[in-house]
């Protein structure tokens, strides 16, 4: 059996010598459906979409959001790196649209391949994923500027 002081040092290092697992910022990337008319956001609109309270396009078009659960690295990296918001706040603002009735949560996805496929079938669609070699021709990377 591990004695107590072996299950505090593994527990110690666990904490604060092994890397986190969350994804780095260069690797989540902003991804919609190609017939979006828009090729980059600022944070604060990217922000909007997400929290769903921009809800069309500029070019009319309903904005169909996926996400990935919340526990997920990329959407933590996603709203703490490009949103600038911890993901429970997201996930407020969402309950709160939702409870209110004044609008819907986005659409939870099980992985960034589904993400993927619902984007590409979803005109107007937007997203994100760590990895980009499974893009198409129904992909668009959006840049996200400060």
């Amino acid at each position: 059996m591990i004695s107590r002081l072996a299950r505090v040092t593994l527990l110690l290092l666990t904490l604060f010598v092994l890397p986190p697992t969350y994804a780095d910022e260069s690797s989540v990337y902003v991804v919609a459906h190609t017939n979006t008319n828009i090729i980059k956001l600022s944070s604060a609109q990217l922000r909007k979409i997400v929290s769903m309270r921009q809800t069309v396009w500029p070019n009319g078009q309903p904005i169909v959001v996926y996400t990935l659960d919340s526990n997920n690295p990329v959407h933590q990296t996603l709203c703490i790196d490009l949103l600038n918001m911890f993901p429970y706040q997201v996930e407020r603002l969402w309950e709160k649209l939702a409870y209110s009735g004044l609008g819907e949560k986005p659409i939870n996805v099980e992985s960034e391949k589904k993400m993927l496929e619902f984007i590409a079938k979803t005109p107007g669609a937007i997203g994100y994923v760590s990895d980009i070699s499974k893009l198409t021709s129904l992909h668009k990377i959006i840049v996200v500027e400060d």
